[in-house]
């Protein structure tokens, strides 16, 4: 990478990404730089709230999922701010994202101090190199104390090993949500300008390498049904204009010549296109068909490569077919198999960590992603767009290294009250779970370290939930590939399979009610295969939940008497696919999630499993 530090540096531009923990203001900090920036204001003419995390998915769940580029104009510079996601199923996606910046703004809530998911993100841009600037936001809650998250701050730093340059880092305090910064917390100051100065002043510009050869680091993909793929990166080195020939390669391949159709920058929220960028501009550019994340796009007569990203490899498998029940079409609008096929190459396209591939002779596909959230988000926005498909149990994907078999590892940080810390360490000690250290904080908190296998944290966040009265946190990163160990996931109880089709009646499910757990509540259409409950022993049963009442002239004193049903588990469709086993779909439609055996007719089953025996 042809970058010397002695080289003269833009002062027109600033590129940052900003971390934080869930919850910490991150996208409101944003929100509140656009508006003071340009006073943002959305189509209705009212101002938004929540601009960054722009998906109906993120803002429901709070949480960022795909990064994104916007740019503020601040007096006679750009600052070009990326939002990254925290989680990490979507780390792969965190790591591209700090390959196109300068600097890292370290959100911190001056109540709660730093998390464990904001350490494994900035672990990674300090091992990069770049500097912090850390913000103590939220300094307007009561009870906060920001001097205590600032010690925090500094421990962890020390902890991931930061520099000398790195750990005399500045602070800026800050309340995104009133829209003010300031250098000292006690005093309020009218507007973001100390921050947007401090940016400034610590961030180092780009490198003015304009007159070396074009070198642009693709490290995010989109999607364009009129353009095709689009690669969007930062210019190391050289300019770049619409209409160019390029030169397109990674370490591992030939170089392909290609045109540049297209090349955008960022305004606002807006991609706009350009003729030209220059070095350490950040660019959309479109037309490269065949790119890949980590390829370099480098002058024609002076071609080269960049070193290339690593990208976590999938593991976590689910398939997906499209809804055969006798329910198909009733809500959903893309219920054929073509369709589906053609949603999830689009979806690769873009979505880097997922893998898909057919299922030879059925009409299914394997598709393989970062972790149980990476998979239902995925679900969760093709059910919303109008999507109908069944989808499997989750597997983990193992491999063979030297004739062993191997899985994939996680580090697992917890952070807990100090009264559940035994019922957290039994939980995690019937997974086979590896404790690496145990830390008491003086806030009364516990913070464990394990490694664990990516087959025993199936499940495990709504457990560890549960255990902790839901004050808990959790953040999971991959490890690597360890020899497979024994966990099995304790085995769960049979089920109620529905034996014709029908609505639910009260009278039927009030005698089953007494022998199991019902998912189902009364005048439900309901279908033969279909389960609609668990029952209290490990065998299934098919039951009738439609049977009602039989009406008769004779009068008794007991067969009148009301009946009172246990309200049923409505599950979220993470739950229905930790829940669900080999032989058992979801269902996933608009308005409705059914589990339902993948045979539905009750004697092709009980031939099955003759056959199977």
């Amino acid at each position: 990478m042809m970058q010397q530090d002695h080289a003269k540096r833009r002062q027109d531009l600033r590129n940052i990404a900003i971390i934080a923990h869930v919850d910490h203001g991150k996208t409101t900090l944003v929100d509140a730089m656009l508006k003071q920036t340009g006073a943002f204001h959305d189509k209705s003419g009212e101002e938004a709230v929540c601009i960054m995390d722009s998906n109906d998915l993120e803002k429901e769940r709070g949480i960022t999922i795909l990064s994104k580029n916007t740019s503020v104009r601040y007096k006679d510079a750009t600052i070009h701010i990326v939002d990254t996601p925290g989680h990490a199923d979507f780390g792969s996606e965190v790591e591209r994202v700090l390959r196109m910046v300068d600097g890292v703004l370290l959100l911190v809530d001056a109540l709660d101090g730093p998390m464990p998911q904001t350490r494994f993100v900035l672990k990674k841009s300090l091992a990069l190199g770049l500097r912090p600037i850390v913000v103590i936001n939220k300094v307007d809650r009561l009870n906060c104390d920001p001097h205590a998250s600032l010690d925090k701050v500094f421990a962890l730093f020390m902890e991931l090993g930061a520099t000398d340059a790195q750990l005399d880092f500045p602070v800026v305090y800050a309340a995104g949500r009133d829209g003010w910064a300031s250098e000292d917390f006690n005093t309020k100051q009218p507007d973001l300008s100390y921050l947007f100065e401090t940016i400034i002043r610590t961030v180092p510009g780009p490198l003015d390498l304009d007159d070396q050869p074009l070198r642009l680091l693709v490290t995010m993909l989109d999607y364009s049904s009129y353009t095709g793929r689009i690669g969007v990166g930062r210019i190391v080195q050289g300019k770049i204009a619409a209409g160019q020939q390029i030169s397109m390669a990674c370490p591992a391949s030939q170089p392909r010549i290609r045109k540049v159709m297209q090349l955008m920058g960022y305004k606002g929220l807006e991609r706009v296109v350009i003729k030209e960028a220059r070095s350490g501009d950040i660019v959309a550019v479109a037309g490269l068909e065949g790119i890949e994340v980590g390829d370099t796009v480098s002058d024609l007569e002076n071609p080269g490569t960049l070193p290339g990203l690593e990208i976590e490899q999938p593991t976590l498998s689910m398939e997906f077919y499209p809804n055969d029940g006798p329910f198909s079409g009733r809500e959903g609008k893309f219920v054929t198999a073509t369709q589906l096929r053609d949603r999830l190459y689009k979806e690769q396209q873009i979505n880097v960590g997922l893998k898909v591939e057919e299922i030879s002779g059925e009409s299914g596909f394997k598709v393989a992603g970062r972790g149980e959230l990476h998979l239902s988000i995925l679900i969760e926005t093709m059910r919303r767009e109008g999507f109908e498909l069944c989808v499997s149990k989750m597997v983990v994907i193992t491999r063979q290294e030297n004739g062993v078999t191997v899985e994939p590892v996680e580090l697992l940080l917890l952070d807990s009250p100090a009264e559940f810390q035994g019922a957290v360490m039994n939980g995690l000690g019937a997974r086979g779970a590896q404790l690496k250290s145990m830390v008491i904080g003086e806030d009364g908190r516990v913070r464990f370290e394990y490694l664990i296998s990516s087959k025993a944290l199936i499940g495990i966040k709504s457990e560890f939930m549960t255990f902790t009265r839901g004050s808990g946190l959790m953040h999971h990163s991959f490890n690597g590939f360890l020899p497979e160990g024994n966990f099995k996931r304790p085995r769960r109880n049979g089920v109620f399979i529905a034996k014709e089709p029908g609505k639910s009646a009260g009278y039927a499910l009030n005698s089953l009610q007494d022998h199991g757990i019902m998912f189902v509540g009364t005048g439900e259409d309901i279908y033969s295969g279909q389960i609609v409950g668990e029952h209290c022993r490990y065998n299934d049963l098919v039951v009738n939940p439609c049977k009602e009442k039989k009406q008769t002239n004779m009068r008794s004193s007991t067969s009148d008497m009301s009946i009172t049903l246990t309200p049923h588990r409505v599950m979220s469709l993470e739950q229905a696919i930790e829940y669900v086993e080999a032989d058992e779909f979801v269902e996933v439609t608009p308005k409705s999630l059914r589990l339902r055996k993948k045979t539905l007719d009750h004697s092709l089953r009980k031939r099955g499993e003759k056959d199977d025996d």
